[in-house]
């Protein structure tokens, strides 16, 4: 049986979630925004999907993914981006989760494939927690999943966008929408060094890019890619048998 959401009927998602009460509702949230002239600008839901997809073996269900994030601060000079703000992003997300439960789902993950998310979606677990204390909720992200993952997606920028560490796993995941040529002339550093406020795109990034995509390879990609892929599955695993340390 799929584990697509979306591929079920109403009568197949009640058996499985009879059969197994503790499956994992994964909810891929990702943004729609410009990402530089190399990366389609639904990257992060392509990774958010990706992830969780990948994640998700016997134990979870991956829900449609919710494609508009929180990217205000990309502003309109680029061209793409269709943005929520933080608000929306974390009530559409609270919305997901509900209609979740109301189908019998009692331990929920958002899959976050955009930076700019996490705020809201740590926001909408707090919410939802505090009307449903008894299901279980939290954020999976691909590059901080790991100590050695998140030193690899920030080699080259720290506050990194379409860098060589996010191009390689498109060129993984989603090879056929990753302009190399493109890539191999998109480098712009990451200017945020020392800074004390946080600054719209427009005001850090000449092309949309903070980082060295130019550095991106495949072989790169698979290696990251693998380990991303090892660690969400554990963090699905575990999410699956978990109880509160003083449950």
């Amino acid at each position: 049986m799929s584990h697509r959401w979306e591929d079920l009927n109403s009568v197949q998602i009640a058996q499985r979630l009879t059969a197994d009460p503790d499956t994992v509702a994964l909810i891929p949230v990702g943004a729609t925004e410009q990402h530089g002239p190399h990366l389609p600008v639904g990257t992060d839901t392509i990774m958010a999907v990706a992830v969780a997809e990948a994640a998700a073996g016997e134990l979870a269900l991956v829900l449609p993914p919710l494609a508009f994030g929180a990217s205000y601060f990309h502003g309109a000079e680029l061209a793409g981006t269709v943005a929520f703000s933080g608000e929306e992003t974390a009530a559409a997300a609270v919305r997901v989760a509900e209609a979740c439960v109301n189908s019998g789902v009692r331990r929920i993950m958002f899959v976050n494939g955009h930076v700019g998310n996490s705020a809201p979606l740590w926001l909408a677990c707090d919410r939802f927690r505090r009307v449903h204390p008894d299901r279980r909720i939290g954020v999976m992200q691909w590059w901080d999943l790991t100590a050695d993952i998140a030193a690899r997606a920030t080699e080259d920028a720290v506050d990194w966008h379409a860098n060589a560490a996010e191009t390689s796993l498109m060129l993984v995941v989603r090879p056929e929408l990753v302009d190399t040529e493109a890539m191999r002339h998109a480098d712009d550093p990451d200017r945020t060094a020392g800074t004390v406020f946080r600054y719209p795109v427009q005001q850090v990034s000449t092309n949309g890019v903070t980082g060295f995509p130019s550095r991106a390879t495949k072989s790169f990609g698979l290696e990251l890619w693998g380990d991303v892929v090892a660690a969400a599955r554990d963090v699905v695993e575990r999410a699956h048998s978990e109880v509160p340390p003083l449950g």
